[in-house]
């Protein structure tokens, strides 16, 4: 994910002379899908043509070995780099404009332009309100919704049990990192929520920074990051001057508000009054490994849940669900989930459970809610027996949903962040019946512009 900017980057520098091909060799079989590709495509704005390399045949021929790697091919057919990981843009500029001027020299540099276009299912819009939306916090008879795909937050005002109309809208609707009041303020592929009423949290993924949103004058200030992706490990420091990498989800703890950092694997901690952030469990290794908070081994944690003291956390890489104990040193468990190449639909108990890339968690009584996002269901965890099920009915028959990446409960039922799908659904979470979220915009009515 974090290769893709650079990735079109380059293409806008080089755009005679680069062609851009990206090969997607999905690691999980729900990733295999061309559908779901397609989905990906257009939820991460990937303006190249992609090839769905299901059976890794383009992934052997060219020797690679990890997730991602970066190949470039000369002008006579030859391999002139192959680079794992992610990769420094000027770098690779350099490279870049070195081979092309060689080319050139030798005659063999084709230079005319090349139009793939564009595939009409990644350009189409959802008719609804919502465009991949990626989370949504039900806080009393309210719901918050980062309405990811249109980089914007939204509250809105339970109306009716199925029912709910937007009353603000905070963000201008366009990609960027500003503040100040709602309507001018921009974010970039908003996450996580999470408030206590008077500020709303805002993990701004795309924009590395964690946001607020004052519920009362609706401006939005930045919390933490610098706009820029941490390029390295990043250590402790001043909370805006620290730089960050994909922040993911947040949630209010005693000690200040949690982070989870995908794009590094740890999980941070905001010190609010001292304007101060710092890892706080996770070394940045990535693997499943528990044990004391500094030196757990976590796998890209996408989604937190506070509750009474207790906090919990989809380890989405690993497949798994995992628990922190706040304090001194802390200490990391695993409820579920054993690999990060150990992922399935099993239900059952503890090691035998497998779950899909689940990306996010809620607390529901005292069980846990899960998305197994690339499952496509919701499935109940309980704390104490580490026994995961999906839930009975339509939502844990793995085809209600499409991607579902957020869950919320506000204490009876559930509402679920069905992205792919561009709705919220609303969950029974004993029955599993499903139904849409009829949303209206209640601007007018109340009395706010359009």
């Amino acid at each position: 994910m974090h290769v893709l900017p650079r990735v079109a980057e380059l293409h806008r520098r080089f755009e005679g002379q680069l062609v851009v091909i990206g090969v997607h060799a999905g690691k999980y079989p729900a990733e295999r899908a061309t559908e779901r590709i397609r989905s990906a495509c257009a939820r991460l704005d990937v303006r190249h043509p992609v090839v769905n390399d299901r059976q890794f045949r383009i992934w052997r021929e060219f020797d690679v070995n990890a997730w991602p790697t970066v190949v470039l091919v000369g002008a006579d057919g030859r391999i002139v780099l192959r680079q794992a990981g992610e990769f420094d843009t000027e770098s690779l500029a350099g490279t870049i404009a070195r081979e092309i001027e060689r080319f050139r020299t030798e005659g063999t540099l084709d230079e005319e332009p090349r139009d793939f276009g564009r595939d009409p299912h990644v350009l189409a819009e959802p008719e609804g309100p919502l465009r991949f939306p990626g989370r949504v916090l039900a806080w009393g008879e309210k719901l918050f919704v980062a309405d990811t795909g249109r980089h914007r937050i939204l509250e809105m005002e339970l109306v009716a049990h199925d029912a709910a109309a937007i009353r603000r809208v905070f963000g201008s609707g366009l990609a960027g990192l500003s503040d100040g009041a709602a309507d001018c303020a921009a974010f970039h592929s908003p996450q996580g929520l999470a408030t206590d009423g008077t500020t709303l949290y805002v993990a701004d993924r795309s924009n590395h920074a964690v946001r607020a949103v004052d519920l009362g004058s609706g401006a939005v200030t930045t919390l933490a990051g610098t706009g820029l992706i941490a390029e390295s490990r990043p250590g402790p420091g001043p909370a805006t001057a620290v730089a960050l990498r994909s922040p993911w989800d947040v949630t209010l703890v005693d000690e200040g508000l949690l982070v989870a950092m995908a794009g590094s694997h740890p999980l941070w901690l905001l010190d609010l009054a001292a304007q101060r952030i710092a890892p706080y469990a996770g070394t940045g290794g990535e693997a499943i490994e528990d044990g004391p908070a500094r030196e757990a081994l976590l796998a890209q944690p996408m989604g937190l849940a506070g509750n009474q003291g207790a906090v919990a956390f989809a380890d989405a890489e690993s497949s798994s669900v995992r628990t922190l104990a706040m304090g001194d040193p802390g200490w990391v468990s695993t409820l579920v989930g054993t690999g990060l190449f150990d992922f399935g639909d099993v239900d059952g108990a503890g090691e035998a459970v497998r779950l899909q890339h689940a990306e996010a968690i809620c607390f529901h009584d005292t069980r846990i809610m899960v998305a197994d996002t690339y499952n496509d269901k919701i499935k109940t965890l309980d704390v104490d027996s580490a026994t995961c099920r999906a839930l009975p009915g339509a939502a844990g028959s793995g085809t209600a949903f499409c991607h579902p990446a957020g869950v919320t409960s506000d204490g009876h039922r559930l509402f679920v962040a069905d992205t792919d799908a561009h709705r919220i659904v609303i969950v029974d979470p004993d029955s599993g019946s499903v139904s849409d979220l009829v949303i209206t915009d209640g601007r007018t009515a109340a009395g706010d512009p359009q």
